[in-house]
């Protein structure tokens, strides 16, 4: 019977030999819901749900929604225990890894592919930005600093001014490079 800390190590291995260069994020919050790891590709976000063997569905239908807003392509993790009805649980956008201990290893089978999510925006992707992100987002298109304004204001106003897939690229490359060092003074 696997848990989800049984799961996140062995897993992160196995999406990096799959996917080559990735960022790990974890225990996101996004909506009302939080992503257990939130991947980042030069292709997109990744929102990762984790119900390992000793989880419900009680919670999903919630986090199914915000994850499909925030995440270009969204993945369910699951045990064994879930492996034989987890599509109906999930939309069929949705990727499906399954994990199993196999002699003391973690051993992933990926399921189904995920395909793009139809909900995700631009917008709310933006939302998960630090307002310093922010900044040097503006700082890279030349655009005003508005050092006093809100990060609500800047990521509207990055919105209005930058196109959209640069500033998505852009986006991607800055959460590539977050650096969580500077809450560490």
């Amino acid at each position: 019977m696997l848990r989800d800390a049984d799961i996140r190590d062995g897993l992160c291995d196995y999406l990096e030999t799959e996917y080559g260069k990735i960022r790990f994020f974890e225990e996101l919050t996004m909506g009302k819901s939080r992503a257990d790891i939130v991947m980042v590709t030069e292709t997109g976000l990744y929102g990762i749900e984790i119900k390992s063997d000793v989880d419900t569905y009680e919670r999903l239908t919630r986090q199914v929604r915000d994850y499909d807003r925030f995440f270009d392509y969204n993945f369910v993790v699951v045990g064994s225990s879930h492996a034989g009805h987890i599509k109906e649980h999930v939309p069929n956008h949705w990727g499906i890894i399954t994990v199993e201990d196999v002699d003391g290893n973690l051993d992933c089978y990926q399921m189904r592919s995920p395909k793009r999510s139809p909900k995700v925006k631009l917008n709310n992707q933006m939302g998960l930005l630090w307002r310093s992100e922010l900044a040097i987002l503006q700082e890279q298109n030349g655009l005003y600093k508005y050092p006093d304004k809100s990060k609500m204001y800047r990521k509207k106003y990055l919105m209005e001014s930058v196109d959209k897939e640069l500033l998505r690229k852009q986006m991607l490359d800055v959460l590539f490079e977050r650096d969580y060092s500077i809450f560490e003074d």
